[in-house]
């Protein structure tokens, strides 16, 4: 059996955030600039390449084509694209996407095919499309290599979706340092549920999307004094790289001097030490001193609670979702608030009974937090 990852080296190209000649227009790769990025990304020896159906406005896999498959022989990378639930609505949505994609790209088939974005909404609509038998059945015929999907849920969803698929070979997790004791997003959980079933992990968001490119000064202090030639971002993805179970190490690149720095340490990889293991979670520690809601998530507030609302878990989101880079745009969080208010009371449900302040250790003024959480998430 061919092994699922050839790459010896961890690091992989997300073509997501492609360098663009208006920044105003998602859509406006700058191809020249493109070309030059996957030219060194596969001259250093790296070789793992992840693109999706919807990326830079639908044009990221012509991007692929005419960058990397039209200049280079195809037994020098791994191609990687999704389909996404968003985008389907009957059975034959499934090949017409996917004849598509393998026309965009320009490749007769795919080395890893995902199932785009699973969480308990899409998982029952991947399953009401049966698209588990389809993907399965585009493996069988050669079109693609290896099976996988993509993940933003909790960790129950996760084990749920894996029991119930165990041909699938992979999965692609969100797992920074600053979520990985995450009570909402549950990076450290989501990783232990894949080992147990024994599926080698991709690790998308490692920087969560630039937000831990720049830390409070004390966190970008002690790195410095630590490690003075390493960059900040160079710590999220070492962490990504450092954990039992993670194959591949995603990095949405922009430019070349992003490329070039990544290359330089994951080149010749080397995990975290436990010093430098420290630092990371110290720098998490900074960065939650300053965040909107200072909730430690103990959830004496959820038991009484009338409308069953997720307090805690909202306001790790909420959190999470302002302490994102200004310039990102999409996050992630907003698909985990609309699925655990599916299971559970809204912010906005709050009928302001006093019952969650009245048992808060750290007195918090919750009956506001959950109004700006609902302004936050329930306006977009």
């Amino acid at each position: 059996m061919e092994p699922l990852f050839t790459s010896s080296k961890k690091l992989g190209f997300g073509l997501m955030r492609l360098p663009l000649t208006d920044p105003d227009d998602a859509a406006s790769i700058d191809l020249e600039k493109t070309c030059q990025m996957v030219d060194t990304f596969l001259e250093k020896g790296f070789t793992y390449f992840d693109t999706a159906w919807m990326y830079c406005g639908f044009e990221s896999e012509n991007a692929a084509r005419k960058a990397l498959v039209e200049r280079h022989p195809r037994d020098s990378y791994t191609l990687t694209t999704k389909l996404h639930a968003g985008f389907l609505n009957t059975k034959e949505d499934r090949d017409r996407i996917f004849n598509e994609q393998l026309r965009k790209t320009g490749v007769d088939y795919f080395d890893y095919y995902l199932l785009h974005d699973m969480g308990k909404d899409h998982f029952e609509k991947y399953t009401d499309l049966d698209c588990f038998a389809w993907i399965a059945d585009k493996k069988e015929k050669g079109l693609v290599k290896h099976i996988g999907f993509s993940f933003h849920d909790t960790a129950d969803v996760l084990d749920e979706v894996l029991s119930a698929h165990p041909e699938m070979e992979f999965v692609q997790l969100q797992l920074n340092y600053l979520d990985w004791n995450s009570p909402a997003i549950q990076s450290k959980e989501c990783l232990e549920v894949a080992k147990k079933h024994g599926k080698p992990v991709i690790v998308m968001e490692p920087v969560k999307g630039g937000t831990l490119a720049k830390l409070p000064e004390k966190a970008e202090q002690a790195m410095k004094q630590y490690a003075p030639n390493a960059s900040i971002p160079s710590w999220a993805i070492r962490f990504a790289a450092s954990q039992e179970g993670v194959a591949m190490v995603l990095s949405g690149m922009s430019n070349q001097t992003q490329l070039e720095d990544n290359i330089s340490y994951m080149e010749e990889f080397v995990p975290l030490c436990e010093k430098e293991e420290q630092l990371v979670f110290q720098a998490a520690d900074a960065i939650n001193e300053s965040i909107a809601v200072p909730c430690t998530g103990c959830s004496y507030c959820t038991d009484g609670c009338p409308m069953h609302i997720n307090i805690p878990k909202y306001f790790s989101l909420y959190n999470a979702d302002l302490q994102e880079a200004a310039e990102k745009g999409w996050t992630p969080q907003g698909e985990y608030y609309d699925r655990l208010s599916q299971k559970f009371g809204k912010a906005s449900d709050c009928i302001a009974c006093g019952q969650c302040e009245s048992v808060c250790p750290q007195h918090l003024p919750i009956i506001e937090y959950l109004k700006d959480v609902a302004n936050h998430f329930e306006s977009r």
